[in-house]
């Protein structure tokens, strides 16, 4: 296979939720795994609700999920190759003028309801003659322009759900052009894919209608279509669809809680296929882990719950070299046998600032401990260096000496040694904390 050439289209007017991540990691390893390109394309014709802040935080959300672009487009800069693309269709005759208001065009849709028949533009505005289209200017109307359809059936060979086909007779002729001159997003979307040679169009299953039309576009400017696949959509826990105006999942709100962007990225691409679920560490691994064909075709539930167990799972596999700048930048640098230590007991990065205050003190332990029983451990406490054996060397000791066992041994020494009652093992904590921190923890009070 020729190498794939791909691109992730959104539109500026807001921030990017888990499901457009979705289809961005979805382009990005397919291309990845095959040595192709990833093109990310800003959608922002909508010169109004497009801003440049909204792009910029785009480009930091998918930075941070691990996506690099090979190239960057902005269709605002573009606007020469839609016009031309647009008088080539005028000169074909398949793109025309049409002057009907919204008003008039609505009163037509409920006319046809009230027939029970589909809500398909009639064509009417072929039908005008120069005079009349003439008449109409005159009154001051401009035109908004259709893509006049075959009536044919388009098929495709989806990379998702195998063989597909759209009705075209059944669909309206789609406006490429409002009748303020501005482009909406189907004609933009084709030239950009035709002109920046797009080989695979990957995207959610709502756009399958589109690809029908799209398909008929592409072949009259072109002669020829990217391979298409439309992909399962996420949902949220109770089956809801996501939002990017209500915020749902946001990237940038997964990041500021301080989620592993492979945590994310492992989510949103492995739910709703074949393959289990898991935290993978690298998008290396992720992208071979990639098969279109065998996604589901029912929707994909994203659960913030198994988020969190994903995370988890993944920051108790890095070693400390992956995380060392972090922990430097929270202001952490107990060193390599700290995160050795503490990594099984972190469900986010930032937990381990719990753990290092631990290590540095002071902690505050509960008041009802028996100073009798602490004593007694303060004083067998073995002088140092200590390693890993020494916590099971000294409990034993204190066992022997005080009869406890269990729970009523361990439970004391972990509560005096670190305020808490539950954390890593004390065989890894012990000797970080050091001597003489253990027996004034011990003694004090």
């Amino acid at each position: 296979m020729t190498a794939p050439i791909v691109r992730f289209a959104p539109s500026p007017t807001g921030r990017i939720h888990i499901g457009n991540a979705r289809t961005a990691l979805l382009n990005y390893l397919f291309a990845k795994r095959a040595g192709g390109q990833f093109i990310l394309r800003y959608d922002d014709t909508d010169l109004e609700r497009s801003t440049r802040e909204f792009a910029d935080g785009i480009a930091i959300d998918i930075e941070w999920l691990g996506i690099k672009p090979d190239q960057v487009i902005r269709q605002s800069e573009r606007f020469d190759l839609y016009n031309e693309a647009a008088d080539r269709l005028r000169a074909m005759g398949r793109l025309y003028a049409c002057y009907e208001t919204e008003d008039e065009l609505e009163r037509k849709r409920k006319r046809q309801a009230a027939r029970h028949l589909p809500p398909v533009y009639d064509r009417a505005a072929l039908k005008l003659t120069a005079e009349e289209k003439a008449a109409l200017e005159a009154e001051g109307r401009t035109p908004h322009w259709r893509f006049q359809l075959e009536d044919r059936s388009v098929e495709w060979n989806d990379l998702v759900r195998g063989p597909s086909h759209v009705d075209s007779a059944s669909l309206s002729d789609p406006v490429l052009i409002r009748a303020d001159g501005s482009y909406l997003y189907t004609l933009p979307s084709v030239v950009d894919d035709i002109e920046r040679g797009v080989t695979h169009v990957i995207r959610g299953e709502d756009h399958v209608t589109n690809t029908g039309v799209q398909i008929q576009i592409f072949e009259a400017l072109s002669g020829r279509s990217p391979q298409f696949g439309h992909h399962n959509l996420l949902t949220n826990a109770s089956g809801e669809g996501l939002s990017k105006r209500l915020g749902h999942f946001s990237i940038a709100s997964l990041r500021e809680a301080d989620m592993e962007p492979m945590a994310v990225a492992s989510l949103a691409v492995l739910v709703g296929s074949s393959e289990a679920v898991r935290a993978v560490p690298t998008m290396d691994e992720l992208a071979a882990l990639v098969d279109l064909a065998r996604l589901s075709r029912a929707p994909a539930k994203f659960d913030e719950h198994e988020l969190d167990g994903l995370n988890a799972k993944l920051l108790h596999q890095l070693e400390y070299a992956d995380v060392l700048r972090r922990l430097n930048s929270l202001g952490i640098a107990d060193g390599e046998a700290f995160w050795l230590a503490i990594r099984g007991n972190v469900a986010r990065l930032a937990d381990a600032v719990l753990w290092s205050g631990v290590i540095a003190g002071p902690v505050t332990r509960p008041e009802d401990l028996d100073p009798d029983f602490l004593r007694t451990a303060a004083d067998l406490l073995p002088p140092e260096p200590w390693d890993q054996e020494t916590w099971g060397q000294w409990t034993a000791k204190v066992k022997e000496a005080t009869g406890r066992k269990g729970k009523e041994l361990f439970m004391p020494l972990r509560l005096a040694l670190t305020g808490i009652d539950h954390g890593p093992e004390l065989k890894l904590l012990l000797p970080l904390i050091g001597e003489a921190k253990a027996r004034d923890r011990l003694t004090v009070g």
